[in-house]
């Protein structure tokens, strides 16, 4: 599809919080979930790698405005809420970082080097 984004990010789970993680997100709040389909998110999955205790996501954007849906997000109030609770689970590998929803990113952004679509 034109224009659409792929998004690889990873961050540090906490090893103690990991099946309280998992449990939230087996139940995720109908408004965060909203949130993400109206800033045009899809195709979205979080995957635990245990080796390294580190939680990966991976995302299609479809929109026209990255930034603007991603800002929208971000003032969700339900979302808000959602990051509130599951940044304390988290280690973020991004240096200064101090929370979702802020300037600095909490998730680490990965560069793609390979991608087929056939």
């Amino acid at each position: 599809m034109p224009g659409t984004k792929r998004t690889c990010q990873i961050i540090k789970v906490r090893p103690e919080q990991l099946e309280e993680y998992k449990e939230i997100h087996a139940n995720a709040w109908p408004g965060v979930l909203e949130a993400l389909r109206k800033a045009h998110i899809e195709d979205y999955s979080i995957h635990y790698d245990p080796r390294h205790q580190v939680l990966i996501a991976t995302m299609k954007y479809t929109g026209t405005d990255y930034e603007g849906d991603m800002k929208r997000v971000a003032e969700d109030e339900e979302t808000r809420r959602w990051w509130a609770l599951t940044d304390g689970m988290q280690e973020s590998l991004v240096p200064g970082a101090k929370g979702s929803g802020r300037d600095t990113p909490w998730w680490l952004d990965l560069e793609e080097v390979f991608r087929f679509e056939g």
